[in-house]
């Protein structure tokens, strides 16, 4: 059977990315488990066996991402960049659950005709990456892909916060405040896309502070990625004031542009304990923003009401489509 076709309405362009992955699920069953032992978060989390009498170990994480030639870069990106943003991308999903990373493999799926100083470019960007994060790389898998050239890597880490606590997309409820690390927008033009920093550290301090209920990381756009955050009966409300930019970046870009790999998050706190915990976030971040944009509501909340934007018409990035 071709698994390819000319009719727009039998392929997966026809669904795009989010109804694929309900089709995916429906079709696993019972083989896959929920979120987030399973497929639905930024890692999957690994529960630990726990012996009677001890503390509880650390739960392990998982998570894997590719960088495609045509889709994630092209030849004006330096082959060393490849390397590091592959990596990179993997580690802000570990950093989203407020993990450490511990290992890799890598898969290759090359051209046989793609060029050895390319490759080993690619190579000698990844290591000194892998080397700076501490992240050993144990193995991987080559394959002829005629015509492309894609490396996929999977990321091993662990839970750091007490309890093997690791923050998912799925803690928020109404009423709980929306933040977001950094700044947003402007990935590809700047070249951020490829040259980013990894929020690890902040992921980690976040896991250990109660008032986090809920992580992930920006990748596709603030407008599209905090629908994932948001609770059942819940909306986002987002002031567009609040919403820290880079230079030069207007505000359609730093709700749609993506490949932002900042955090996004969730706090349920009061007024004063929010403002507490961004002092304290000051203090142990001082170059890096930690900026309230909004809240979760009621569903049948009206952003025009409250001042809020309408994102019913913007969408950060979607795969097939």
């Amino acid at each position: 059977m071709n698994p390819f076709s000319d009719h727009p309405a039998g392929t997966i362009a026809a669904l795009g990315e989010q109804k694929l992955l309900a089709r995916i699920r429906r079709w696993l069953g019972s083989a896959a488990p929920a979120s987030p032992a399973g497929m639905g978060d930024d890692c999957a989390v690994l529960p630990p066996r726990r012996a009677r009498g001890r503390a509880a170990p650390p739960a392990a994480l998982v998570t894997v991402d590719p960088v495609i030639y045509g889709e994630h870069f092209d030849a004006a990106v330096p082959p060393r960049a490849v390397g590091r943003k592959l990596l990179r991308r993997n580690l802000s999903d570990i950093a989203a659950m407020g993990g450490r990373p511990r290992a890799a493999v890598l898969a290759l799926a090359l051209d046989p005709r793609t060029r050895i100083d390319w490759l080993e470019a690619f190579y000698r960007g990844l290591a000194a990456d892998a080397r700076a994060f501490g992240v050993p790389l144990v193995g991987g898998d080559l394959a002829t892909h005629r015509g492309g050239l894609v490396a996929t890597l999977t990321l091993l880490g662990e839970t750091t916060a007490p309890e093997g606590r690791a923050l998912t997309r799925r803690g928020a409820r109404v009423g709980d405040w929306i933040a977001v690390t950094g700044r947003l927008g402007g990935s590809l033009a700047s070249g951020r896309h490829h040259s980013f920093t990894p929020r690890l550290d902040e992921g980690r301090w976040l896991a250990r502070r109660p008032e986090a209920v809920a992580l992930m990381d920006l990748s596709d756009g603030l407008a599209k990625d905090v629908h994932a955050l948001t609770p059942a009966g819940a909306r986002p409300l987002l002031f567009g004031e609040l919403i820290p930019r880079h230079a030069r970046v207007d505000l359609r870009g730093a709700l749609t542009d993506g490949e932002d790999y900042e955090l996004l998050l969730a706090l349920r706190a009061t007024p004063a304990q929010a403002q507490k915990l961004l002092a304290a976030w000051r203090r142990a971040f001082p170059r890096l923003p930690l900026t309230v944009i909004g809240q979760f509501a009621p569903a049948a909340a009206s952003p025009s009401a409250h001042g809020a934007l309408d994102l019913s018409a913007l969408h950060g990035f979607e795969h097939f489509q």
